[in-house]
């Protein structure tokens, strides 16, 4: 394919890229985004998850040609026009607006949103046709055109901070310069008479300093509820293509506030830190009354101090890693800041650099006379959340300004004394704790080769006994003997016993007990009945099934082993289902009666998802519900009529705000029952919908408990006091009830039980369901920072919510509930291969493990909580991931960490790859998902879910999830091989794989150890890094078709296979959501007297450190999943995207 020369551009383009609301797809517009930039454009790159007003609002605050947004999530036709009527609201109509989603926006879509005014959203098919740098160029020239040439009035309107305005001018002066001259110097004749202070702020590259600015704007905002603040960041220019990444406003959140202005630009110059139109704009900021300026600077080298000519007051922001201090005498700028922040100072080694640094800015201001404790260098994380340092850095940077300018400023911001100091998540000791699991597993198998080489003398000398004595000795727990006394006294004979005890002693005293029992194990399998104990509750077994054939078939094969170095080696690395290592699986048999089939819906409201619930597992002996949320919930928010919230409820997930949601949605199903278990696909407001579901199932059973004692009267009695004495509507399910649904969990919507039970009751019944109820929360919240973006706090808060919850688990016995789904099925969706998706994911739960650990908790506690969710795809390591996953871990627990059984047994749901269902021959998807199903089962996996063949185009249908059931089912009921249990245990390519798996993961682990653990390594983007790379080589194969995909690249149908377009897409429709914001307005309006006191406590809990989740269990009760999510951010944070 010939490649395409770039268009250039005959202005200075200016485009605004992003990810639509809600959507944590990001790999698409990075791409774009970069190609736009070697187009030679100045890109203001926003990440993902950014509403339109934010958009809108930065487009016209940075005087944008054009957004290029990405639409994966749904909802992209409000999203779109929402943001066309915004621009033309705002009198910026002339923006140009461009848009993708794959096949996500349909072509008759497409063509509605051109009609309706959208430039150009491309397709699919524009991608094939043009290429991307040619979908790139007509992009740039369809926005090629001058801003700024003319000015129309807009100086007039600088007054009134109109950022339109502001933008207008600075454009003119930059591109224009003149024609604006006269315009610029009547303005800054005008200035002369203001003190507006301006704070400039410079440092190295990579310094933080676009975090820092961030949070001293953060502080402002806080110490000045009715003063503004302007912002001037430079990026660098690329001095081959002209274009320019300015990344500043990704890191920012608290920018999007209406007292806040922000401007990028690019230098347009190279190896300058500062673009020459730098003091213009900050004479229209100061035209504008702006009461501070914050200049910020491009990365810089040792002796640049340019920024001294633009600023009253000036910052260097440095980092602990500057070498040796004999470089600090290098920096010129450590000779004219009036304060220096050392930044990240939760790096190794920051300490003794605050101290050079100290030292270095008394010797440069001759301060001899002061300690040099005293001088204003500071250590701050600008990263970590209400950072001390930050907060002492800021103050001292307002009492500079006053000083030096005497403007109105005085801060009464209130700062702790104490030193920066670093929340760390994994205590710096411990950052080695992968390459120590590494070292312990390896150690584990270099004995195992010892232990066998050992066995198999043993067993050598045994059967040479044997030969000359003419009988088999007898194998006893000390040892052996032999029978026959005249032949035991002869020389040589005692000769050999004498070395079997020599070379003996060097068996552990186990590995024999191994070698002994081993007959005893062969016997147990091949007996009918095998039983064996789960939590103290004996369980029998047929060891064999007969075929049509009567043959019988075993469940357990075991190896025809007889010599002992063969058998120990089985037995140390492999062994019998239910037995340590675990690598064949965890118990003894699988459970009979229950398939590991997990019932996957979400779509709508919860009365539409419930009963999707019910239609697939009607019939079924086990009810096992995993729920998909749409993507207003995955991000924490409540349905809101505002147009890019409005098009996303109940698209892709169902809509869950409140306890009632939860209530309609798993009712009719005994939360509570042995044979029901829920799985919620959800992240970053894990903890808050746990809080709605563990309350969901309480209530359930204060239902049966206000049935049995013949209480109904009690609950109408207060559900007229709550709602029709107050003119509220009785919160009710949509509909009518679908068969299955036997209505339990209806009973208590709108009031909780402990409204209406007594509190001896309510809590009895409360501490009995929490220790009953059964399935998972994903929870992932280190996969989401590494894949899938549905981060929603900062890392920390996070993680300390995580913690709480597990702390919560082992304090209330919740026993049968995992509090973690540690995910590698999104890293591997976001392009990551099969060894990565392995290793990352166990990093990542060994980082739970240490967290955990060091906040006191008992691995025996918390082990079994745990549990794992791994993609299959087809690729060869996929045989075996369940396997290797299984036996790493037990030897790490069992070994390194001393934890007990059922900590060491690491449990998985797989879930069929989505990544390899296609949009071109959608009937093949249904083979390879078999395929996949069968390595899924073949391993033993816990749990299984099995992709509908058209999930590629649409929603999947009734029809299609029957299929993807049916595989499954096929599997598990017909297929002859399937009815043994470890069916790939003792093929040499199996174990071969298992070892070269194994040793890959481990030395993962020692790469990621190299970068700090796995916080360290997210601090440097290294997973994100990796899986882009290995998702880009996947792609270039499959597009070269070096890598063969039947029905996409090769073996086509007489039509080429075209890409499928579904005939209708399955959306929420408009009573649902409608339903929805009424639901929500009825629980704002009855619960407004309770709201605002459980928010205290919740904010209170998190400042006080106490454990948060306890009372967000209370506060589910009464508040809105976005009141929760608010609350918590003033107390954790935000997160801050990357990019």
């Amino acid at each position: 394919m010939e490649q395409q020369q770039p268009y250039i551009p005959k202005n200075k383009v200016r485009i605004v890229t992003a990810a639509s609301l809600f959507d944590g797809h990001d790999a698409a517009i990075n791409i774009m985004r970069r190609i736009i930039q070697s187009t030679g454009c100045e890109v203001i790159h926003l990440g993902h998850d950014r509403s339109v007003e934010e958009v809108v609002n930065t487009a016209i605050q940075e005087d944008a040609n054009a957004i290029a947004m990405t639409s994966y999530q749904g909802g992209h036709n409000e999203y779109f026009k929402y943001m066309y009527d915004l621009l033309q609201e705002k009198g910026a109509g002339h923006i140009k607006i461009f848009g993708g989603g794959g096949g996500v926006i349909l072509p008759s879509e497409i063509e509605e949103l051109h009609a309706y005014g959208i430039t150009k959203i491309y397709s699919p098919d524009d991608g094939r046709e043009l290429g991307l740098q040619g979908m790139i160029n007509d992009l740039v020239q369809k926005s090629d055109f001058p801003v700024g040439d003319h000015l129309n009035g807009e100086v007039n309107q600088l007054k009134d901070k109109n950022p339109f305005a502001i933008a207008r001018v600075i454009s003119a002066a930059e591109n224009f310069p003149e024609n604006a001259k006269e315009v610029l110097d009547a303005i800054h004749a005008e200035n002369k008479t203001k003190n507006i202070p301006v704070l400039g702020i410079t440092g190295t590259g990579g310094a933080g300093k676009s975090s820092l600015v961030d949070e001293l704007v953060r502080r402002f905002l806080i110490d000045f509820p009715e003063k503004t603040i302007g912002l001037i960041s430079v990026d660098p220019s690329k001095r081959k293509t002209g274009g320019a990444l300015l990344g500043d406003r990704i890191r920012m959140n608290a920018i999007n506030n209406s007292r806040v202005y922000m401007r990028s630009l690019a230098t347009r110059q190279s190896n300058l830190a500062l673009s020459k139109y730098v003091q213009e704009a900050i004479e229209v900021l100061k035209a504008a009354n702006y009461d501070l300026i914050i200049l910020e600077t491009s990365g810089i080298g040792q002796s640049d101090t340019e920024i001294l000519d633009h600023s009253d007051a000036s910052l260097y922001v440095m980092t602990p890693e500057f070498g040796a201090a004999t470089q600090l005498e290098k920096i010129d700028m450590l000779d004219f800041a009036d304060l220096v922040a050392l930044n990240k100072f939760d790096k190794r080694g920051a300490l003794d650099a605050i101290r050079d640094v100290k030292k270095q800015y008394q010797r440069n201001h001759n301060l001899w006379d002061k300690n040099p404790d005293e001088m204003p260098v500071f250590g701050t994380i600008a990263s970590q959340f209400n950072d001390p340092g930050m907060n002492s850095l800021y103050k001292a940077i307002m009492d500079k300004i006053v000083e030096k300018t005497n403007a109105d400023l005085n801060s009464t911001f209130e700062i702790t004394k104490e030193m920066s100091e670093k929340v760390f998540v994994i205590p710096p000791n411990r950052t080695r704790y992968l390459s120590e699991i590494s070292e312990n597993n390896r150690n584990y198998d270099a004995t195992a080769v010892t232990q066998v080489e050992v066995a198999q003398k043993l067993y050598g000398i045994f059967k040479t006994i044997e030969s000359v004595t003419g009988s088999l000795p007898v194998i006893t727990k000390s040892g052996i003997e032999i029978e026959n006394k005249t032949k035991a006294d002869e020389q040589f004979v005692k000769m050999l016993l004498a070395e079997f005890d020599r070379v003996k002693m060097n068996l552990d005293p186990y590995n024999w007990e191994v070698i002994t029992t081993w007959d005893e194990k062969v016997n147990k399998y091949k007996n009918p009945i095998y039983s064996f104990k789960v939590r103290d509750k004996e369980i029998k077994i047929q060891t064999h099934t007969e075929s049509l054939s009567h043959t019988q078939i075993p469940k357990v094969a075991l190896p025809k082993y007889q010599a002992w170095g063969d058998i120990l080696r089985w037995c140390l690395q492999e062994n019998v289902p239910g037995e340590f290592p675990f690598t064949s699986g965890l118990y003894p048999f699988k459970r009979e009666g229950e398939d590991p089939t997990r019932m996957f819906a979400g779509e709508g409201g919860p009365e539409r998802t419930n009963r999707r619930f019910h239609y697939v597992s009607l019939g079924m002996p086990a009810k096992r519900l995993s729920t998909a949320f749409d993507s207003v919930t995955l991000y924490g928010n409540d349905p809101d009529l505002r147009p890019d919230i409005y098009g996303k409820i109940g698209n892709a997930g169902v809509s869950i705000c409140c306890l009632d949601d939860a209530k309609k949605l798993y009712s009719g199903f005994d939360l509570s029952h042995a044979a029901t278990s829920v799985s919620m696909t959800i992240n970053g407001p894990a903890p808050m919908l746990l809080g709605f579901f563990m309350n969901a199932a309480i209530d359930q059973n204060c239902e049966k408990y206000i049935k049995e004692n013949g209480l109904e009267a009690e609950v109408e009695k207060k559900k007229k006091e709550l709602y029709d004495d107050k003119g509220l509507t009785r919160p009710r399910y949509n509909g009518a009830l679908p068969e299955g649904n036997d209505g339990l969990g209806l009973m208590l919507l709108g009031l909780t039980g402990d409204q209406v039970l007594p509190a001896d009751v309510y809590a009895k019944i409360k501490a009995e369901t929490l220790a009953q109820v059964r399935g998972t929360v994903q929870a992932d919240i280190l996969k989401e920072d590494q894949a899938q973006n549905t981060c929603i706090f900062s890392t920390e808060f996070a993680l300390r919510l995580m913690g709480d919850v597990q702390e919560y688990f082992i304090q209330k016995n919740v026993r049968n509930f995992y509090s973690v789904s540690i995910s590698g099925y999104h890293i591997a969706e976001a392009g990551a291969n099969p060894i990565t998706q392995l290793a990352f994911t166990l990093a990542n739960g060994f980082t739970y493990v240490e967290y955990y650990l060091s906040r006191g908790m008992d691995i025996n506690a918390f082990g079994p909580n745990l549990s794992f969710f791994f993609s299959n795809g087809i690729d060869p390591e996929y045989a075996v991931i369940g396997r290797v996953a299984r036996r790493i871990w037990a030897k790490a627990l069992k070994n390194k960490y001393g934890a007990n059984e059922r900590a060491q047994m690491l449990k998985y749901h797989i879930q069929t790859s989505g990544r390899s269902l296609h949009a071109q021959e959608i009937d093949f998807n249904d083979i390879r998902t078999t395929l996949q199903a069968l390595y899924a089962i073949y391993d033993n996996c816990n749990s299984l879910h099995t992709n509908a063949y058209d999930e590629a185009i649409t929603t999947p249908t009734e029809e299609s999830v029957r299929r993807a059931m049916a595989i499954q089912l096929i599997i598990n009921k017909e297929l002859g091989l399937a009815k043994n249990e470890n069916p790939i245990q003792g093929s040499f390519i199996i174990e071969e794989l298992t070892d070269l798996v194994e040793e890959a993961v481990l030395t993962e682990f020692d790469r990621i150890t190299e970068r700090g653990g796995v916080l360290g390594a997210m601090e440097t983007m290294y997973q994100r890094s990796k899986i882009q790379e290995e998702s880009l080589y996947y792609e270039t194969l499959k597009h070269t078709g070096e890598f063969p995909i039947i029905g996409v690249n090769t073996f086509l149908s007489s039509k080429g296979s075209p890409t499928v377009i579904p005939a209708e897409v399955i959306r929420a429709t408009e009573e649902e959501k409608q339903f929805q914001i009424s639901t929500l307005e009825n629980l704002h309006k009855a619960k407004e007297t309770q709201v605002k006191s459980q928010i205290e406590k919740i904010q209170a809990a998190a400042i006080q450190n106490e454990n948060i989740f306890e009372q967000l269990m209370e506060a589910a009760k009464v508040c809105s999943l976005g009141q929760i999510t608010s609350a918590l951010f003033e107390v954790g944070g935000q997160y801050r995207r990357n990019m």
